[in-house]
């Protein structure tokens, strides 16, 4: 981009040729009066004042110019971003091996085939796929990680390390840490994480197939009003369907209820400022997690400026230049007579 920082003064070039047309044709060379030439035809003229003031000329119209200072700018963004942190408590009770099977795979067969090529997986697999993809959105959040069962365990403080992170996640598994479900413990450990933190927003996500069943010393509902005395919004998932089948050893495939307490996480969510998702299979999951990435945006700022190569200087130097080769031509080059 090349512009003039001034450019009103180029107004002033107009008026040069005036000028000049004033030195060279108009205004008078000072003269004395002498009772003859003879005594000047000895000297010899070498040369006329024409080049001279064509150097003169040219010096003046580089320093308007450069006084109008043209320069070049380049356009840059500072991309400022300042993320929050997230938590992501992830139950890993042995209800999470359920398989919750999307209504167009309709025999035992077909589902053993959806199973041996990826396309359905159980709950926490499922889970974590798309956590894994939801972390890999969010490069500037600090993440974090907790599992619960009986208990919760912290996997992971909220971290930038993403790759370490996400091979933590790659080693859950259901029944790890037990068969209950402890919906107070995750909570108040996600809070117990966030809450020094300075992040502009703190956001724990809880995801779950059923009902609080662990004996805990907090309640449920105690542990959200503590999230949001902690100033943390809980965001609560409830996984499964009406259509969720379990491994019964050699038995094949064994129907089994969904169980997660919907009005539980939906009153943990409201009490926090957060959101109630339901997600019954795999693309279930796939949209509550878009929604919740949609949702929790982190602030990025995109303050912009340009950097100006100026021209200016190196034109004044050179209208400097053109100044002594004027005065060069004008007084050296040729003998002037008062």
């Amino acid at each position: 981009m090349f512009e003039f920082a001034h450019p009103l003064i180029l107004i002033a070039l107009a008026a040069l040729p005036f000028l000049w047309y004033y030195v060279s044709r108009v205004r008078r060379n000072p003269t004395v009066v002498t009772p003859g030439v003879r005594v000047f035809k000895a000297v010899r003229r070498k040369r006329s004042t024409f080049l001279a003031d064509w150097f003169y000329l040219a010096a003046a119209a580089l320093l308007v110019i450069a006084i109008a200072r043209p320069r070049t700018g380049d356009e840059k963004v500072i991309v400022r971003s300042r993320g929050i942190d997230i938590v992501l408590a992830l139950d890993m009770s042995g209800s999470m091996r359920a398989i919750d099977v999307p209504r167009s795979i309709t025999s035992a067969d077909a589902l053993a085939r959806a199973m041996n090529s990826g396309a359905v997986r159980n709950r926490l697999d499922t889970a974590k796929e798309e956590i894994r993809k939801f972390i890999l959105a969010r490069p500037n959040d600090r993440i974090g990680l907790i599992g619960f069962a009986d208990l919760a365990y912290s996997f992971a403080p909220p971290t930038l390390d993403h790759a370490w992170l996400l091979e933590r996640l790659r080693t859950l598994e259901p029944g790890q840490l037990g068969d209950a479900t402890g919906i107070a413990s995750a909570v108040s450990a996600g809070v117990r994480r966030l809450k020094n933190s300075a992040a502009p927003r703190r956001v724990l996500v809880l995801f779950t197939d059923g009902a609080n069943t662990a004996d805990n010393r907090l309640t449920p509902e105690q542990s959200a009003a503590l999230a949001k005395e902690f100033d943390c919004v809980v965001h609560t998932v409830g996984i499964g369907s009406d259509n969720a089948y379990i491994l019964a050893g050699g038995y094949g495939f064994q129907k089994i209820q969904d169980s997660f307490d919907g009005k539980l996480l939906d009153s943990i969510a409201k009490v926090t400022g957060g959101t109630y998702f339901h997600a019954a299979d795999g693309a279930g999951m796939k949209k509550v997690m878009k929604e919740i990435n949609a949702l929790e945006k982190t602030n990025i700022e995109q303050p912009r400026y340009v950097e100006y190569r100026e021209f200016g200087p190196a034109l004044a130097l050179a209208a400097l230049f053109l100044l002594l080769a004027g005065f060069f031509t004008e007084n050296i080059l040729r003998i002037r007579l008062p």
